[in-house]
């Protein structure tokens, strides 16, 4: 991986986990605090008053809907299902289609500011180099590329031998962008894909639609673990992601968020609370 100060000038990464649960400037940290709380950073980062961030984040349980399943024909239908499964349902405000996450799928976010000059072609291939280089003991077959017919397909799908384990989007918020990525690193990545699948297949229901929603075949999804053979919890993987941007020079800040991202954040969850309790994805009681 390119030193990220080679690319954009910092000094230092903060480093923030927020894999453990707890609050996010005392709302709870789930997946609707995850995407607000990328939004505060990219504009604190962008706007100079927060150093380059890397933020670490775990939600067990849920599925994250982009705006276009918002529209599908019979989304009650696969939402009661969703709940039956013992999942819970939100709408993000990056691109993409539905992904499920639990206690066995990493997310990572790589916070920086564009200026206009970190492109969007740029973004997904520093994310694309950095999980390269974070699994290049184990192979050197991890390539970037559409999987048809996984979840939430898209030409940033990372992959080895064909079968995807984590898929790369980008949100853009003035001067400064968030690059977030899924990983799935235990458990089983089909049961997963059989779980959205089924979810695609009751919300839509054969019916035509303007958007093309993705045909989802589980087996082209797998694991970290599945794929490598290995054993590895997300902590692992946490601590390996830390050692990683160690190991290119870079000094880790394991700092506080700042007052500044608070206001923020909560003007953006305000909003995601409002654009999720139109579709009745959102219950604040």
């Amino acid at each position: 991986m390119e030193n990220i100060y080679q690319l954009i000038n910092h000094s230092a990464i903060r480093f923030l986990d927020h894999s453990k649960g707890a609050t996010i400037f005392h709302q709870p940290n789930n997946g609707l605090a995850s995407f607000a709380i990328d939004d505060a950073i990219a504009t604190a980062v962008g706007n100079r008053v927060a150093p380059v961030t890397v933020r670490i984040w775990v939600h067990p349980h849920t599925i994250v809907l982009g705006i276009p399943d918002s529209r599908l024909p019979y989304l009650t239908k696969g939402l009661d299902f969703i709940k039956d499964q013992g999942y819970h349902a939100i709408i993000r405000n990056s691109g993409g289609l539905a992904v499920l996450l639990d206690k066995d799928v990493l997310n990572m976010s790589l916070i920086l500011p564009s200026n206009n000059k970190l492109s969007i072609y740029d973004g997904y291939d520093l994310m694309v180099d950095f999980i390269q280089d974070l699994f290049n003991k184990e192979t050197n077959e991890i390539k970037a590329f559409e999987i048809k017919g996984s979840y939430c397909p898209g030409d940033y799908d990372l992959s080895i031998d064909g079968i995807k384990f984590a898929g790369i989007s980008q949100r853009r918020v003035r001067n400064g962008v968030a690059v977030q990525i899924y990983i799935d690193i235990a458990g089983s990545s089909y049961k997963r894909a059989s779980i959205v699948r089924d979810f695609y297949k009751l919300s839509k229901q054969g019916a035509q639609t303007k958007y093309s929603y993705p045909e989802i075949t589980p087996n082209v999804m797998g694991s970290i673990n599945e794929l490598l053979h290995q054993n590895y919890t997300v902590n692992q993987i946490i601590q390996r992601i830390k050692e990683l941007l160690i190991d290119k020079g870079n000094q880790l800040l394991e700092a506080d968020l700042l007052p500044l991202e608070a206001d923020i954040f909560n003007n953006r969850l305000e909003q995601m609370q409002k654009r999720n309790e139109k579709i009745k994805l959102y219950n604040p009681s």
